[in-house]
């Protein structure tokens, strides 16, 4: 097992009760999502979550209806899941 994470799971917990689960590949690159698109956008406007290893394909939320987000560091394979 490596002592660095591979990638993280946010996990985001959403105001109808549902948590999405979508993989970053580090965590500046989470941030960065955060810093640039969650937080700096109209709250009830739509923004794009990127779903990890599924190049072009996203989550599409209201930054409003994000109530939690927990980041987990996964420090196994990309195959072992």
């Amino acid at each position: 097992m490596s002592s660095h994470p591979r990638r993280y799971a946010v996990h985001l917990h959403m105001s109808g009760g549902q948590t999405e689960t979508v993989m970053f590949a580090s965590l500046q690159a989470f941030q960065q999502w955060y810093g640039d698109v969650l937080t700096a956008s109209a709250p009830d406007t739509f923004v794009n979550v990127p779903i990890g290893e599924l190049e072009g394909e996203y989550l599409v939320v209201r930054p409003s209806a994000v109530v939690g987000i927990r980041v987990e560091p996964r420090f196994n394979p990309l195959d072992d899941e």
